[in-house]
């Protein structure tokens, strides 16, 4: 199981861990955490052989260098900050096409994809992309908020009525997608913003979480304030672990600290990075 814990641009603390899971060998997510930018980012690779961990690891690495580069030239054109949705979603079509080419040029990749979910703290500002079904939640003073939509058959389902939630829960076609990275030349992105309150909590997870958790027990673990946000990240693996971890299992968390809330706007952490980096 890998854990870690670190402050981002002393508003933000983040915790990720990923586990293979009880019931597959290899591990097939990705995450990645930018400390600098305060960006998280989360894939959960598909395909034969080794092929999803390939498409995974592509999607973390290919998005943070590609989105750290364009952070960084917004030393010299900042504006390139006003469009933060936009921003994402052509980071990751860019990412897709990359992963696609990949796919078209070995056989050994061929029909590879991934999910991706994305988090990019900006202030109190929270944005997202997302596709597939890797989700991002918000937990608010107890309350369990889910900020994304899958882009999954079953979802599909879900909204023309064609399935209960009860019986949504135990469909054997729950995990089929609608939307990965690298399966073909172009993607649709999924982005949105809210803004974030102190003491939020941010999770990003991979399937392999929520589908052995309900929602109300995800909630549970993430408000036990007694434990660092480590080992609570670390507590919402082992219990999917528990349940039977039939999928690789990953967790990123942020929780903008209290303190945070009284920084003016004008003080925005990258100001001072853009600064020194001109």
């Amino acid at each position: 199981m890998a854990l870690a814990e670190i402050v981002l641009h002393d508003a933000l603390t983040v915790a990720a861990c990923s586990d293979p899971g009880v019931v597959r060998a290899h591990n097939e997510d990705a995450v990645f955490v930018d400390a600098d930018f305060g960006i998280a980012v989360l894939a959960d690779g598909m395909g034969g052989y080794n092929a999803g961990e390939v498409a995974s690891s592509m999607a973390t690495t290919l998005l943070a260098t590609s989105f750290s580069r364009l952070l960084r030239g917004a030393a010299e054109a900042p504006e390139v900050l006003d469009t933060p949705e936009q921003i994402m979603s052509d980071e990751v079509r860019g990412t897709n096409s990359a992963i696609y080419r990949a796919s078209q040029s070995s056989a050994a990749c061929a029909g590879m994809g991934t999910t991706l979910v994305f988090a990019w703290i900006l202030g109190r500002q929270l944005h997202l992309a997302h596709v597939g079904d890797s989700r991002a939640y918000l937990w608010r003073r107890g309350t369990l908020h889910l900020l994304t939509k899958d882009h999954s058959l079953l979802q599909e389902q879900l909204d023309e009525g064609l399935i209960s939630p009860e019986a949504a829960r135990h469909a054997e076609h729950r995990n089929l997608v609608t939307r990965a990275l690298g399966v073909e030349s172009d993607v649709l992105v999924d982005t949105a913003t809210h803004l974030l309150e102190p003491d939020d909590i941010v999770l990003l997870c991979s399937d392999g979480l929520n589908d052995m958790l309900e929602d109300q027990e995800i909630g549970e673990l993430l408000g036990q304030d007694k434990f660092s946000l480590a080992t609570r990240a670390e507590h919402l693996v082992e219990r999917a672990n528990e349940y039977g971890g039939r999928d690789n299992v990953s967790v990123i968390l942020l929780r903008l600290d209290a303190h945070s809330a009284a920084q003016p706007a004008a003080k925005r952490w990258w100001h001072g990075f853009l600064n020194q980096a001109k």
